[in-house]
């Protein structure tokens, strides 16, 4: 199983990133790394304003690839299966009200 560490800065850099259209929710990854659908990945992901990372367990359900149309940027989208932490609820709390919003994120 691949680790992939995360970091988010801002609310904003988390929205960009959030799949809340998942069933569990999930996040888009920039990389350029190879990844097949269905690969399982472990995620630390450490929120804004959060003193220490979470684990949650996904598989990869998005691709995107070098050179996609429209410039959107590289990288795989991971589908939560186990999050232990509750991730969701909390990057929902801190979010919520840019869910609406009409700017892009990086998978829609």
């Amino acid at each position: 199983m691949e680790t992939i560490n995360l970091e988010f800065i801002s609310d904003r850099d988390l929205y960009q990133s959030y799949m809340p259209f998942m069933k569990n929710g999930g996040l888009f990854i920039r990389t350029a790394e190879h990844f097949e659908l269905g690969t399982d990945i472990k995620l630390i992901v450490t929120l804004p304003d959060s003193l220490e990372a979470s684990e949650i367990v996904g598989v990869v359900s998005w691709i995107t690839p070098i050179g996609a149309q429209n410039g959107t940027p590289a990288g795989i989208g991971v589908s939560f299966i186990e999050d232990p932490d509750n991730i969701r609820n909390q990057i929902d709390k801190s979010i919520g009200r840019l869910l609406n919003s009409s700017e892009p994120t990086l998978s829609m």
